[in-house]
C-alpha cells in the first residue's frame, strides 16, 4: 500500500485540478470553497486509514486521536471503512455521534443552544469534497495494489 504520505501527497496534489474543473463549469465561488474546505479536511483528518489505531490521519488529532480508537476497533482496515459508499459514511456518522455525545449534555445540563440548521445548499459540495477525497485515496490503493501484482517478485 502506498504511504501515509503518498496518499496524502496525491490527493492534494489533485485539488487545483478539481477546483479549477469545478470552475469551468460554472459552480459559484462558495461551493468551490466549501468543496476544496471538505476536500482538504477529508484528506487531513477523515481518511479511510483511520481504521488503523496508529496512522497518520489518527496521530493528525493530536491529543484527540484517542476518539478515533473505538472506530478502529469497530472496522478492519481496508474493509468497510474502505467502501466507496459507506467509508465516508461510517467516518461522518461516527463524528456526528461524537459531536452529539459533546453537544446534547451540554444542552440538557448547561442549557447551551443545539445547532438549528444547517445550510442545506452548501451540503452537496462539501459531501463531494469528502467522497472523492476518499475516492483517490482508495483509488490509489487499488492501483498500488495492482501494480505490485504485476511486478515479478524480488
Amino acid at each position: 500500500m502506498p504511504s501515509g504520505k503518498v496518499h496524502l501527497t496525491v490527493e492534494l496534489a489533485l485539488l487545483p485540478g478539481w477546483v479549477a474543473a469545478g470552475a469551468l463549469i460554472g459552480l459559484p465561488r462558495p461551493h468551490l470553497t466549501a468543496f476544496a474546505l471538505s476536500y482538504t479536511c477529508a484528506s487531513l483528518l477523515l481518511s479511510p486509514d483511520l481504521d488503523l489505531a496508529r496512522s497518520a490521519p489518527a496521530s493528525r488529532w493530536g491529543p484527540l486521536r484517542l476518539l478515533w480508537a473505538p472506530y478502529a476497533r469497530l472496522f478492519r482496515h481496508r474493509g468497510l471503512s474502505h467502501s466507496l459508499f459507506w467509508g465516508p459514511l461510517t467516518r461522518l456518522l461516527y463524528l456526528g455521534g461524537l459531536a452529539l455525545l459533546v453537544l446534547l449534555p451540554l444542552h440538557l445540563w448547561l442549557g447551551a443552544p443545539l445547532p438549528q440548521a444547517f445550510p442545506t445548499r452548501i451540503l452537496p459540495p462539501v459531501l463531494t469534497g469528502v467522497y472523492l477525497s476518499h475516492l483517490v485515496h482508495v483509488g490509489l490503493d487499488g492501483v498500488w495494489t495492482q501494480m505490485a501484482r504485476r511486478l515479478p517478485n524480488r
